[in-house]
Parts: C-alpha cells; structure tokens; sequence
C-alpha cells in the first residue's frame, strides 16, 4: 500500500519494542526517514538494524529519555522537523487509577 508519506521524516518515541516499534517498522515500509528514541540502547540499536535491513527508509537510533526536557532537545536535535510524530511514551505509574494522585 502507498500512503504517500514516502521520503518524510518521523520521530517515533519508545521505538525499540512493542507499539512503538511496529510503528517505526510500518512507516520505513513506507519510505519514511525514522528516528526512533528510547532509553536502552542494546535493544534501540539491536530494532535500528532491524529497520535498515529493510532497505528503505533511513533509521537513526538515539539514545535518550524522552520524558526530559535533555531527551527531547537530543531527539529535536537528530529529527528537528518531524512530519510524523508517535507519542508512545510515559505514562502513569501501574496500579488502580482510584489511587492516583495527580
């Protein structure tokens, strides 16, 4: 399928496993230029080589904690204009929502 979104360029937050990078996976399908980011970088690189051996999109793996105002600036500073942006980070803490405090 051709979406029309070959050659731009996503920033793909907790992109080593899971949603994230099934996300980052289907976008370098697409033609897209990924930056994926997350905190471990075994699996960060270990899912970047993954995604360069599709032969499509460009991939750059950065290391960094998206939920700091550190990481962000790291993430701008490799992807500084995303058309695409997956925010797939964070959150509250496990547990009952009842007892959450803010």
């Amino acid at each position: 399928m051709d979406l029309g979104i070959r050659g731009r360029q996503a920033l793909v937050c907790a992109g080593s496993k899971g949603l994230g990078k099934a996300c980052a996976y289907s976008l370098v399908r697409e033609g897209v230029n990924v930056t994926i980011v997350a905190r471990g970088q075994q699996t960060l690189e270990e899912t970047a080589a993954e995604l360069r051996a599709l032969n499509s999109g460009a991939v750059t793996a950065v290391v960094a904690d998206i939920t700091s105002a550190e990481g962000r600036a790291l993430a701008l500073k490799h992807c500084p204009s995303p058309d695409i942006l997956i925010t797939n980070a964070g959150g509250p803490p496990a547990g009952d929502f009842r007892d959450l405090t803010h």
